[in-house]
């Protein structure tokens, strides 16, 4: 029988249950408020915030040029539903940018901490 540590260490393996998110924010303010709600409701294990970036874009019809946060979230693919909604919630726009990419690799300490963060929730 496994003992748990090495369960966990198996599940690491499968690099599909870990996905990075993003999403952009208006200011630093509101990206703080963002990773901080998603943090505070264990959506994801951790946060990042980058800024300010810019950013080039279609909207309306026109291209655009803006000044952007960009926030970028860890968790486990399981969790990636509730941290959807929960960003699409708080978030000051209309239609944000929220993706999600797999986690190819990644130290099995801080996966297993991304795990334990999110599913103990």
């Amino acid at each position: 029988m496994l003992s748990a540590d090495t369960h966990l260490a198996a599940r690491v393996c499968q690099v599909s249950d870990y996905v990075q998110v993003s999403t952009a924010a208006p200011s630093r303010d509101v990206a703080v408020e963002l990773a901080q709600q998603a943090v505070g409701r264990r959506l994801a294990a951790g946060a990042q915030i980058v800024g300010p970036v810019t950013s080039v874009f279609w909207h309306l019809g026109e291209q655009g040029v803006g000044e952007e946060w960009q926030v970028l979230l860890y968790t486990t693919l399981a969790r990636y539903p509730d941290l959807e909604a929960c960003l699409h919630q708080a978030h000051p726009w209309t239609s944000p940018q929220v993706t999600a990419v797999p986690v190819v690799k990644g130290a099995t300490g801080y996966l297993n901490w991304v795990s334990r963060t999110v599913d103990d929730a």
